[in-house]
């Protein structure tokens, strides 16, 4: 079945590497206008628009930090200016900043939580914002949609990782009640919460020849892929979800099914 979002534009944030990049990529595949967002390494951001306009496509790269309020407002005029319109949110930038609890800084506690859910939450209520404004456009069902980027850990505990945890747990409830008040509207907000991918951010434990300990944990026998979670982004932006609102949709191979009790704990 062939999915495509012809005559939309999509926001992707942090689309320069990793998980953001193959989402921007599949979405220009799939006939999408696609603004890159980077908050540092240009280069590579030029590389993922380069790749799309070279198949034909059309993209801009955008630098914004979505934790500041200012940046994401710069980032929608600039989508609008360039595209004329926005259709498709996806709120992916993210960050890490590990520490046992006790020993974690205030900095590194406020940093995370300033990306991974004070940053959905701007891009998320820009988006509602432009979505109500330009009101319903032919090249979609819904009047926009919002894919937010979670992770397993809105759902497991992960000693070491306090912020990001909660970061993600955040993330879980901003996008169920953003979507229980957006829904009347028809925006469409949902989640997807993938488990270990393989990308620069998970590169030490991911590696060849490293994954015996990470394969434990993951029932499906493999360490995912960016395009696994890309073609979970492009089925939630296009009309064939039409009817999914609220949903987070775990991309993780049965990482969430908490595998150590599959021989009774």
């Amino acid at each position: 079945m062939h999915i495509t979002l012809e005559d939309q534009t999509a926001i992707v944030t942090g689309a320069n590497s990793g998980l953001g990049r193959g989402i921007a990529l599949a979405f220009a595949r799939a006939g999408a206008n696609v603004v890159v967002n980077y908050h540092s390494h240009q280069d590579q951001a030029d590389e993922v628009v380069a790749a799309i306009t070279a198949a034909g496509g059309k993209a801009i790269a955008f630098q914004a930090d979505v934790g500041e309020e200012a940046d994401v407002q710069a980032l929608f005029a600039a989508a609008i200016e360039r595209f004329g319109a926005i259709d498709i949110v996806v709120a992916n930038s993210g960050r890490q900043d590990d520490a046992p609890s006790a020993d974690m800084t205030l900095a590194q506690w406020e940093g995370v939580l300033k990306t991974n859910l004070t940053g959905q939450f701007l891009c998320m209520r820009e988006a509602v914002r432009t979505f109500r404004k330009q009101g319903q456009r032919q090249a979609s069902r819904a009047l926009g949609k919002i894919i937010c980027m979670s992770s397993v850990h809105q759902r497991i505990p992960w000693a070491g990782h306090v912020n990001y945890a909660a970061s993600k747990g955040g993330v879980h409830l901003l996008m169920e009640t953003m979507a229980q008040e957006m829904a009347p509207e028809r925006i469409r907000i949902n989640a997807i919460a993938p488990g270990a991918i393989k990308t620069p951010i998970n590169a030490e434990v991911t590696a060849d020849g490293g994954t015996d300990d990470l394969l434990k944990l993951i029932p499906y026998g493999r360490v995912g892929q960016p395009d696994d979670v890309a073609n979970a982004a492009l089925f939630l932006a296009s009309d064939l979800a039409d009817y999914v609102v609220g949903s987070t949709l775990f991309v993780d191979g049965g990482m969430a099914l908490y595998p150590g009790f599959e021989d009774n704990g």
